[in-house]
């Protein structure tokens, strides 16, 4: 059975490929080997290289044990945290 790719605009697909850069340096400024990250993360390496390269494909909750991973798990927190444009939607409504 095939499985659905996920299809990211150009300008989305630039904001993926920063998170994993991101998520790339952090792991580099530790020391990290990608074989060190991945066990402890309990993801495959293979997986980490795709977070690292910003793959939209990889689950969500393997982005975040590998943040875990690299004591960032509070910067999950920060995803959608300030939703001005909702907000401004919520205030025309009232």
């Amino acid at each position: 059975m095939k499985t659905k790719r996920a299809i990211l605009l150009p300008k989305h697909q630039k904001i993926m490929e920063q998170v994993g850069e991101n998520i790339k340096l952090a792991r580099k400024r530790r020391k990290l080997t990608t074989i060190q990250v991945s066990e402890r993360a309990g993801i495959d390496r293979k997986t980490l290289y795709q977070i690292e390269k910003g793959k939209p494909s990889v689950s969500i909750g393997a982005y975040f044990n590998v943040l875990r991973t690299l004591r960032l798990q509070d910067d999950f927190l920060k995803l959608a945290a300030d939703d001005e444009f909702g907000r401004k939607l919520q205030d025309l409504a009232l």
